[in-house]
């Protein structure tokens, strides 16, 4: 899957699902950390591509994000 063409909103969203699937510990978020070196599109790619390797897809398509309401969603 080829998430290198999602906008930096769509990047954030999908993390947002993809985060508001997994239990929220400093060890989770340290994965994160570790391979994003201060660059928050980098830790938003990390964290779907976290997500896909488990559910085989974006987190708006499939798995549990998929059920994930977002609060505002218009942009």
């Amino acid at each position: 899957m080829d998430i290198s063409k999602l906008t930096l909103r769509e990047l954030q969203k999908e993390s947002a699902r993809a985060l508001s699937t997994m239990q929220a510990t400093n060890d989770n978020i340290y994965k994160f950390n570790k391979q994003a070196h201060h660059n928050s599109q980098n830790w938003y790619r990390t964290v779907i591509e976290w997500y896909v390797e488990i559910y085989k897809g974006l987190p708006s398509q499939t798995g549990p994000g998929k059920d994930i309401i977002m609060v505002y969603d218009g942009v």
